[in-house]
């Protein structure tokens, strides 16, 4: 065996009982008793010392191997070679000791489970064997563990039962796993032995992957002479599944020949093979389109999340002459191509040959319909590539194109190929914010309350993902009101720095937040976020928004409040895209209203119909747009029982037509040049409006009342006034 406690040096001592007899003592003392042991084993795994009756074992052993011995021991007389008594019968039993390791007497095991198997499945149960008594001690308790295949499976320490352990585990990414599997004696306890096992285990396939045609077009050319169902192309729409999972159907769903072709399912259950329905004619019809859709025949509804199971692509089919067209020297090309390609940059050369024996010359082109924005070009003769408009990834990520080779001396002989362009990523957009935020901060608000989490987004599609990285503009980095803090995860907070928020003091904060992404060449960008002051209840509840009423000063006088209210309003009645003027004239000096004769003709105002008749304009510079007064029904204001004559009511009458025809159009923009001589210069209560010559002017002007008037002048209380040093930031 093994081990055991009782080695070739055990002994136990045998004696018969004393006899009746007066000599008794006398044969134990002499040596004149001999023993004599019989047997299982006697002789070869026991001895006896015939002269002691000490009973030895011989060799090692093993309780596995046999667990007791029956023997049988005897006292005789040496000189009669008589039995002194009866044969004595005893039994030696063999204590265990944890001398052997578990084992697993069927391994190597094989295991198949579906894939997509939820956590928990159990694949295989398991036991393992251990020769110990399982009654003496601990030494055949076995548990088990696993030491090779985490995460995607476990094993139950008491059961043997392997279970997984991982969702979603995919066949088509990894089809087979080797996990070990230990069993350990002694309750897995430091010192026990341990046996392993390895358990192969298959993920067998079930219909999880949709059907794809590797080509969105498919080129595929005929005899026009060729018979009825003679075979003119086969495609395939490739499944990553296999066996009946992969198995295709395949339909032609539309094109101006499907009553011409028709489109079978070979033996395989994977191809389709399109034959010709139709006798052809190349003179009547040179060449058909096809859309044909190739769908799976066995679904697996456990599994809809991961349809459609069906492909459609497109097989265009052309019918040749007697002469053969050019053929390409590849069915197909694939190239990528970086966005930021320069203009005319060769990135690829097909090349093509005229298969029949007068190898004519071939000249190539782009089938404009499969390159609509033209942004590439075909050398006519080399049959290079280049581009010729600048690409953009995000506009258009894939380009296929389709090419033709034409033989030069018989231009209906064109052969043609597709060319997949895809367009690679290069990091040419800036991160924006997601929109345009507007927060609102309470006006209980404290010192580090979040406000708002933003977050940007990017056009473009770096390979690591988007990090972006957010702070405040350099402008508002050191402002006393808000703060951000960058999540590390794209993502960013606005806190408050400050409590004590007043809609008097400052009712909108204009806060800048500067970001950038982490690819190269860095993009950045700078938005605006709007931060209005509130009302809030105690819970936190917007309330308001708007601050009190203010009062104009009473100092203020009418021309000053049309200056202020015409620059505020200005810039939202502009429209950049349609930047349209009455007529834009250029000043280099400035009358006082009607005094001023010389640098526009008046009689243009006295009768507008006739405006762009009048020859005399200015003699310094023509007006860049023309006059559009000779639109203007001047019937529609005024007129001879208005009750305002003489010349002035024309002007007068001119000037609000245009007014009304301003009021009654939302979209119309200002007229820069809308005179209205009566109403300004010297003699005015407004006095003048222009700030043309102001800088020759002695006298200074003073709109320090722009800052009582609340959040909404503040800019032009910055910009012509005085601000109070006690004044809030914009941020």
């Amino acid at each position: 065996g093994n081990s055991s406690p009782w080695g070739p040096d055990w002994c136990h001592s045998f004696a018969p009982a004393p006899a009746n007899t007066p000599d008794s003592n006398n044969h134990l003392r002499d040596g004149s008793i001999k023993y004599i042991l019989s047997g299982d084993g006697a002789g070869t795994t026991f001895t006896i010392d015939d002269s002691t009756g000490d009973i030895h074992a011989i060799k090692r052993l093993d309780r596995e191997v046999k667990a007791q011995y029956l023997l049988r021991a005897q006292a005789w007389n040496r000189q009669t070679d008589r039995p002194l008594e009866p044969e004595s019968e005893f039994i030696v039993k063999i204590q265990d000791i944890n001398d052997n390791e578990p084992k697993f007497l069927e391994g190597p095991y094989q295991a198949t489970i579906p894939e997509m198997s939820s956590i928990g499945t159990e694949v295989i149960r398991m036991t393992a064997t251990d020769a110990d008594d399982p009654t003496y001690g601990n030494s055949a308790r076995v548990v088990y563990s696993i030491l090779q295949g985490q995460p995607y499976f476990s094993v139950e320490a008491k059961t043997g039962v392997v279970r997984v352990s991982l969702a979603g585990m995919d066949r088509e990414v990894r089809e087979n796993y080797s996990v070990i599997i230990q069993a350990k004696d002694m309750g897995g306890q430091l010192g026990g032995l341990a046996g392993t096992t390895v358990v192969n285990i298959t993920l067998s396939d079930v219909n999880d992957n949709p059907p794809m045609f590797d080509q969105k077009l498919y080129q595929m050319s005929v005899p026009e002479l060729a018979p009825v169902s003679s075979v003119v192309g086969r495609i395939r729409a490739k499944d990553r599944d296999i066996g009946i999972n992969a198995e295709m159907r395949y339909s032609i769903i539309d094109g101006d020949g499907r009553d011409t072709f028709d489109i079978n399912t070979d033996p395989t259950n994977l191809f389709g093979i399109i034959t010709i329905k139709k006798p052809l004619n190349f003179e009547t019809k040179a060449s058909y389109t096809l859309k044909i859709e190739g769908a799976n025949t066995h679904l697996d509804h456990r599994f809809p999340d991961k349809g459609p199971f069906s492909h459609v692509t497109i097989v265009h089919v052309s019918v040749e002459d007697v002469d053969e067209p050019p053929e390409f020297s590849s069915a197909a090309y694939y190239i990528e191509v970086p966005e930021d390609t320069e203009i005319s940059t060769v990135f690829m050369t097909v090349s093509a040959r005229d298969p029949d024996a007068a190898n004519t010359s071939i000249r190539y082109s782009i089938e404009r319909n499969t390159d609509l924005g033209k942004y590439f070009y075909i050398d006519i003769t080399s049959g290079a590539l280049m581009t010729v408009l600048p690409l953009d990834r995000e506009e258009f990520s894939w380009h296929n194109i389709t090419v033709l080779a034409m033989e030069m001396n018989n231009p209906r002989m064109i052969g043609s190929v597709s060319v997949a362009v895809k367009i690679l990523d290069v990091n040419d957009n800036p991160p924006l914010l997601t929109q345009y935020f507007e927060a609102f901060v309470c006006e209980s608000a404290n010192a580090g309350q979040l406000i708002q989490t933003v977050t940007a987004v990017d056009a473009d599609d770096p390979l690591g993902g988007h990090h972006f990285y957010y702070s405040l503009a350099l402008e508002a980095a050191n402002n006393p009101n808000f703060t951000l803090r960058d999540n590390q995860d794209n993502t960013a907070w606005i806190l408050t720095r400050r409590g004590g928020w007043s809609q008097q003091d400052q009712s909108v904060y204009y806060l800048p937040i500067f970001i950038s992404d982490g690819e190269q060449p860095v993009q950045t960008s700078t938005s605006t976020l709007t931060i209005r002051v509130c009302s809030c209840d105690v819970e936190g509840n917007v309330m308001s928004c708007n601050a009190e009423a203010y009062h104009l000063p009473a100092s203020l006088s009418r021309g000053a409040l049309i200056a202020i209210l015409a620059c505020i309003f200005k810039p939202y009645l502009h429209d950049e895209e349609d930047n349209v003027h009455e007529n834009i004239v250029r000043y280099d000096d400035e009358g006082g209203g009607e005094e001023d004769t010389e640098a526009f003709d008046i009689a243009a105002m006295w009768n507008p119909r006739e405006a762009h008749l009048v020859g005399k304009q200015r003699q310094d510079m023509l007006p860049e747009i023309e006059s559009l007064s000779r639109y203007v029904p001047l019937a529609s204001v005024g007129g001879p029982g208005s009750g305002c004559g003489g010349g002035d009511s024309n002007v007068q009458g001119y000037v609000l037509a245009k007014l009304l025809e301003t009021d009654l159009n939302p979209c119309a923009p200002p007229y820069d040049s809308l005179q209205t001589y009566a109403y300004e210069g010297e003699g005015s209560v407004a006095e003048s409006l222009s700030s043309l010559q102001s800088g020759c002017s002695n006298t200074d002007h003073e709109y320090d009342y722009l800052n009582d008037w609340g959040p909404r002048f503040k800019k032009l209380a910055e910009m012509y006034g005085v601000l109070e040093t006690n004044n809030p930031s914009i941020w």
